[in-house]
């Protein structure tokens, strides 16, 4: 412990980037390291890891890949071509601060051993493809992605599904639901439905959790902004981390899940990214700001106009509004997620854009007159989600609005919430299941398939995964509350 300490102590707050295997390997000599961490995500959006001895890190294993079984992985390979590699990337290496030994991890590519091919179900090779992608259309060089993801820290959760039961049961030393508990003491200070944003301590009792998460993202390269309590009881929070580039901001979130669920399980807690763990307060969302940029200038910015924002920012959210409903196919891509996306709970089911409007599926943020700060901020998303595969797709779905100049709707600054039935009718709302938007999805993604970012054989996986292994076995179980409407009939 006390040499990890050590190690720890010499590169905190300097994240070291390095360009070849070479600088990796060196460092790893330099600075004692013991493990070599190679980290990937499945398709639905898993992250996985495969350990190996530093003496095992040649500047081979860079080159030819390390081997390991595909078909064992969610959405990946079937038994019978289940051989796959593992490429390390030397630019995402950085010491793992959640370990005591001596660590250091790297994000991986996946390639296919016979072909010699990339693999296309790798959702951060489709993440790379969507930048390569932007880049060859001519349109811009480099899209920023700063998305905001919400989450629950608990004390406790069980939950079981049988043949003859199924329950869940949650607890948080926070919830409203326990003002009444005998506790010896308790203490109160427990935040009411839908007021746990931004109560100071001793209500908000995960201040220094936060705290300590956001130093360990620092230390591993994440640059944060802010963090707070969320506005649900029993924990909900928010870490803020600054925009990136696509591919790198995926990286970044997975870490951010990593570190918030290590940090929580050393201190006898846990954290969820599930939407919607609790009944009648707000869920978990993972709203995503976004803007293109080329040559180094803003192009969603334009003066005298709604917004701010240019004829390009205007299409492009054409684009994404256009393709919502596919979009929700992977951007709130579990049954749970539609648990969250219905009116009251601060849900962006409404599929129009306004300035400062939250109640509005895109957001024109408002807060600065900055062209650097002008970006648009897709509501929809949660973090259940799969990072790459979700800023992919908005990407796209955002450029063909460009390219075929797609029109939005008329922005609204009025609270959709509160239209009345008559206006409200005519506004375009989600999918109200993760079914419907896997029809959607089904229906329309051509506009995933230029450049090759995504594959059709990505896409059918995908909707047969999702309808197979989720859809149809949430289906086919009776839900709790079905015994109090119907048992007695």
């Amino acid at each position: 412990m006390a040499e990890y300490a050590d190690v720890a102590a010499r590169v905190e707050g300097e994240v070291k980037r390095f360009s070849s295997p070479q600088e990796v390997i060196a460092f790893c000599q330099e600075r004692g390291i013991k493990m070599v961490d190679l980290k990937f995500a499945d398709l639905p959006g898993l992250l996985q890891h495969y350990t190996i001895p530093v003496t095992e890190l040649t500047a081979d294993a860079f080159s030819g890949g390390i081997g390991f079984d595909g078909s064992s992985i969610r959405g990946f390979q079937p038994i019978n071509e289940s051989d796959m590699l593992l490429i390390p990337d030397p630019t995402s290496a950085m010491l793992d601060v959640m370990l005591e030994t001596p660590t250091l991890t790297m994000f991986c590519n996946i390639k296919d051993p016979i072909t010699g091919e990339m693999y296309s179900r790798d959702p951060r090779y489709v993440a790379q493809k969507a930048e390569a992608f932007l880049r060859s259309t001519g349109i811009a060089d480099v899209s920023y992605w700063g998305p905001e993801l919400e989450f629950f820290v608990f004390d406790d959760v069980r939950f079981d599904q049988t043949t003859n039961s199924g329950y869940y049961f949650i607890d948080s030393v926070e919830g409203q639901w326990n003002s009444g508990r005998d506790e010896k003491p308790n203490l109160g200070y427990k935040p009411r439905y839908k007021e746990g944003y931004f109560p100071a301590p001793p209500a908000d009792t995960l201040q220094e959790f936060r705290s300590q998460a956001v130093l360990k993202m620092m230390a591993m390269g994440i640059q944060v902004e802010a963090h707070h309590h969320e506005v649900a009881t029993a924990g909900q929070c928010e870490i803020d981390m600054r925009f990136s580039t696509l591919a790198g901001t995926g990286d970044r979130v997975f870490l951010y899940k990593y570190i918030l669920k290590n940090l929580a399980r050393q201190v006898g807690k846990v954290v969820t990214f599930k939407p919607k763990p609790l009944f009648q307060d707000n869920g978990s969302g993972m709203h995503t700001h976004q803007s293109l940029w080329k040559d180094g200038q803003p192009l969603f910015y334009q003066a005298g106009t709604y917004g701010l924002i240019s004829d390009m920012a205007r299409h492009y959210i054409g684009g994404l509004l256009h393709h919502a409903p596919a979009l929700m196919a992977i951007c709130a891509p579990t049954t749970n997620s539609y648990r969250r996306l219905v009116p009251g709970y601060e849900a962006p089911v409404n599929l129009v854009y306004s300035a400062r409007n939250r109640s509005a599926a895109i957001r024109i943020p408002m807060i600065s007159p900055s062209p650097k700060a002008k970006r648009l901020e897709f509501r929809c998303p949660d973090p259940s989600s799969n990072p790459y595969l979700v800023f992919a797709a908005c990407l796209m779905a955002g450029l063909d609005g460009v390219i075929n100049k797609i029109e939005p709707p008329a922005p609204i600054d009025e609270d959709i919430y509160e239209l009345s039935a008559e206006e409200a009718a005519s506004i375009r709302t989600v999918p109200g299941s993760l079914a419907e938007a896997l029809e959607a999805l089904e229906a329309d993604h051509e506009f995933l398939l230029r450049g090759d970012v995504f594959t059709e054989d990505l896409i059918h996986m995908w909707i047969d995964y999702k309808r197979y292994r989720e859809v149809d076995p949430v289906r086919l179980r009776p839900h709790p509350y079905e015994f109090h409407l119907y048992f007695d009939i």
